[in-house]
């Protein structure tokens, strides 16, 4: 999709940004359009779409659905995501779905959320617990007391331990133990390795995957995903009971962030989905999510790619 910015809007948009141009502070708004085009169909198949929910700090002031597409809304029980269903037939190929999000999203930090923290201690089938982790959350924090304290020390062991490599074999599963063993990978692999290790310490910790809008411009494609972690802290006045933001991979691209990194997330984002094995009814032949960014299609049992493109335009601060 061919993005046009109108002048007005290209003044009129400014965010606050920070000194090093990647990250939006405060508040960000913007368009961003999820547009797909569907293979050539040999028999009737299922698509699913994850679909970005609001929360208490992304807002849309428009989530519109275009399809000639039959679709309905669905969601996973363990984490609520909210997930687009569609039944195209062979004549639906070459046609286009979009998804337009209009988001007034906030810088996040530390933050109190209401449910069950401890099932966030669960093991997942490509982030075990394991006497590995154990082994080694335990050397790690020996020395250190408190949740925040000890996701700290965690979060600096995979920033020294990992690096921002997306070659060979094996990485952008979010496989913890690969990523343990390699010490490289992407986002998906830092923040399985730092979810084990809290888990393993005892720490609940969660992830979630997304956009990062580019805040070096005001219009154009996004390449794909990104994704980040959360873990809960309930010991000391100003974490008790809340989630603290973290994005490893990022402070290792940006160390100049580092410390920026612990305890933020910035504006310029947009969630789509939480969690990992994500479980939907229908439910994919090839079985729960890894994590969930899709969009999935399946004929005759068999996943079938489907072209995927991402564009955002900023749009006029809100006053």
């Amino acid at each position: 999709m061919k993005v046009i910015l109108s002048l007005i809007t290209l003044l009129t948009a400014s965010p606050t940004f920070a000194a090093d141009k990647t990250i939006v502070r405060g508040t960000d708004h913007f368009e961003l359009v999820y547009e797909m085009t569907l293979p050539k169909l040999t028999a009737n198949g299922t698509l699913w779409i994850p679909l970005a929910r609001a929360d208490a700090f992304q807002k849309f002031e428009a989530r519109a659905i275009t399809s000639p597409v039959p679709w309905h809304k669905t969601r996973d029980a363990a984490h609520q995501n909210e997930i687009l269903v569609f039944k195209p037939t062979p004549a639906d190929s070459g046609k286009r779905i979009r998804i337009r999000y209009q988001v007034t999203r906030k810088e996040k930090q530390a933050h109190a959320e209401a449910g069950n923290a401890a099932r966030h201690l669960k093991a997942e089938k490509l982030v075990p617990l394991n006497p590995r982790f154990t082994a080694i959350a335990k050397r790690i924090t020996a020395k250190t007391e408190g949740d925040r304290a000890r996701g700290k020390v965690l979060y600096d062991h995979v920033l020294a331990h990992m690096r921002y490599d997306k070659t060979g074999k094996g990485w952008g599963r979010g496989d913890a133990l690969h990523a343990c063993d390699a010490r490289t990978g992407n986002c998906t692999d830092y923040h399985a390795y730092f979810i084990a290790l809290c888990r393993a310490a005892k720490i609940p910790a969660r992830f979630a995957i997304g956009f990062t809008i580019p805040a070096d411009r005001n219009a154009g494609a996004i390449s794909g995903y990104h994704c980040w972690a959360e873990f809960f802290a309930n010991d000391t006045n100003d974490t008790k009971g809340k989630w603290v933001p973290v994005d490893i991979s990022e402070a290792d691209k940006h160390p100049e962030l580092a410390a920026y990194y612990f305890g933020h997330h910035p504006a310029n984002r947009l969630e789509l989905s939480r969690g990992r094995d994500i479980a939907v009814t229908p439910a994919p032949k090839s079985g729960p999510f890894n994590y969930f960014f899709g969009p999935h299609l399946e004929v005759k049992g068999k996943q079938v790619p489907v072209k995927a493109t991402f564009e955002f335009k900023r749009l006029p601060t809100k006053k």
